[in-house]
């Protein structure tokens, strides 16, 4: 028997309530105001509370509105705190009317029957990169559009690397990185430096190495996922790479590569306009995979949902909203804005007509994918966290890679 929609939402959110911790994403992280608000007024919460009322993000809002011909009432959250608010606003009937909310949350959404899908909302997807539209689908139904991406790439110090004799066109896989690596060292540089740390950050940094031998999620303990962590944790033992980086945010990491002294950091797109403040040459090129070529990058970045109505007679206006916040010319504005790349190869195309140094994180993105992607949505950080105590135990030394990833995989299993 099948439940009527408010109960069967009511059960499913409370359930999903449990599924939230640990979820942190890798970009950018308010008064309350749900769809109670009345017929002219439309209510839009994002994470992006840095901004106020005289950004352009806040101003694309305004005019999205003002087509649409209603008034928006926008709130911007901290993105921990978004996901919450937005469970417990569907829990009590109250939620907004567009949701802009962080990719890997949008399967734990889906699953509390939050929202709708893309299908129920007529929003076109078509020109979508799937690769990202990935991230926000669950059990074959997409649950939102992607409002742009970032990932990870290598940036590298010139300088360093001349010294070194490395021309870093050469680090084309595992082994001309890790020959780089011994060179730089042998030069009296640092090699590599990137985030390690405990948590999704953590998690997030590994997952190219991780993907980039082969591996897949659902079994950590394969000889593919032995063979990146291995790689992690023979740059330790060699000092290619520093004992830090077991507690190195993604923050800390980037300012030991902006001291001046390491040949390269993983970092995201996010650091673009900091790489600038250096005051040393930089490059950056793609984040290689075992056997060559770039390796899948996890991505960052939202998605523009549609949370659930009892009035569904507003969906009409709401779609309207959805419509222009993903329009190719408003989201070459927003991409910028943001630090992201376009979801859409015809956006990616005008920002690197724009600018040339985004050249190497739209081949990055083209072959990122989703955490929750693989259909893994809500299973997603019941992995992560037994993955990111695998590289720790690791890096430290008090456990093997294999042994290490043997025990995440039965962590995980359970």
């Amino acid at each position: 028997m099948t439940l009527p929609l408010a109960i069967r939402r009511g059960l499913t959110v409370a359930a999903a309530l449990t599924l939230t911790t640990g979820l942190i994403t890798a970009c950018s992280s308010g008064g309350d105001s749900g769809s109670d608000a009345t017929s002219s007024e439309y209510a839009v919460w994002d994470p992006y509370p840095q901004f106020d009322d005289s950004s352009d993000w806040v101003k694309l809002l305004t005019t999205c509105g003002t087509t649409a011909g209603v008034t928006v009432k926008r709130t911007g959250y901290d993105t921990t705190d978004l996901t919450n608010k937005a469970l417990l606003a569907a829990q009590q009937g109250n939620s907004p009317d567009v949701l802009i909310v962080d990719n890997p949350v949008v399967s734990t959404l889906a699953e509390g029957g939050v929202l709708t899908t893309t299908e129920e909302m007529k929003v076109d997807t078509s020109a979508v990169s799937p690769n990202l539209l990935a991230a926000g689908q669950l059990d074959g139904k997409t649950y939102g559009i992607p409002i742009g991406a970032n990932t990870l790439a290598l940036y590298y110090n010139k300088k360093v690397l001349d010294a070194a004799k490395v021309d870093p066109a050469t680090v084309k896989d595992w082994a001309s990185l890790t020959a780089a690596l011994a060179k730089v060292k042998a030069a009296g540089k640092k090699g590599i430096t990137f985030s390690a740390i405990g948590t999704e950050e953590g998690s997030f940094q590994f997952l190219p190495w991780y993907w980039g031998s082969g591996a897949n999620l659902t079994q950590l303990d394969s000889a593919q996922g032995v063979a990146a962590l291995t790689l992690w944790t023979d740059w330790l033992k060699k000092g290619y790479a520093p004992n830090s980086v077991l507690n190195n945010t993604q923050t800390t990491s980037w300012q030991e590569f902006a001291a001046g002294d390491f040949a390269f950091s993983e970092n995201g797109t996010w650091q673009l306009a900091n790489a600038k403040k250096t005051g040393f040459e930089y490059g950056i090129i793609p984040i290689p995979s075992q056997a060559g070529g770039t390796a899948p990058a996890p991505t960052g970045g939202e998605f523009v949902t549609a949370p659930v109505q009892s009035d569904t007679a507003r969906y009409a206006v709401t779609q309207k909203l959805i419509a222009c916040l993903s329009s190719a010319e408003n989201a070459y504005t927003t991409d910028t804005t943001l630090s992201y790349i376009a979801a859409t190869d015809a956006v990616q195309q005008k920002q690197v007509a724009e600018n040339k140094d985004l050249t190497v994180w739209v081949e990055a993105v083209k072959a990122a994918k989703g955490r929750t992607s693989d259909d893994l949505g809500t299973k997603y950080p019941k992995i992560s966290e037994p993955l990111w105590g695998a590289f720790q135990a690791a890096l430290s030394g008090s456990k093997t890679p294999q042994q290490a990833l043997t025990d995440a995989q039965s962590a995980a299993a359970k």
